[in-house]
């Protein structure tokens, strides 16, 4: 049973910024690629930033180039999302998510393809 638990989430102003963690138990995370996925009240879920397993690849939305970074410390067991210059647009609940794989390149912006969420932590950005 693979279990994801995020923290790091606030109450912040427009131009902070703030580190989600995802503490990731159960299997080989190593074996895991991890997405960060946001939902604000009335929208769908949409992607954020995923890591491949083997840390070389990342992806992101076009709206957090820049200013998010994703990371993994495969030691850890933690995946990461540093966010910064953080706007009121970026106010959600924001999800961690994680898919086994074999490609050591493989990382995904559908949340679809992930089989495992975490259960979430609010980051609310005031103006």
């Amino acid at each position: 049973q693979v279990q994801l638990v995020e923290s790091g989430g606030g109450l912040v102003q427009t131009g902070d910024s703030l580190r989600l963690s995802c503490a990731v138990s159960g299997r080989t995370f190593s074996s895991y690629a991890m997405g960060w996925f946001r939902q604000a009240p009335g929208k769908e879920r949409e992607f954020v930033a995923a890591i491949s397993w083997s840390v070389v690849s990342t992806t992101y939305a076009d709206s957090v180039k820049a200013r998010f970074t994703i990371s993994r410390d495969n030691a850890k067991n933690t995946v990461y999302l540093q966010m910064n210059s953080l706007k009121p647009e970026d106010t959600a609940v924001y999800y961690c998510a994680a898919e086994l794989s074999g490609n050591s390149d493989y990382r995904s912006a559908l949340p679809g393809e992930y089989d495992h969420w975490g259960q979430g932590t609010q980051v609310t950005v005031s103006s």
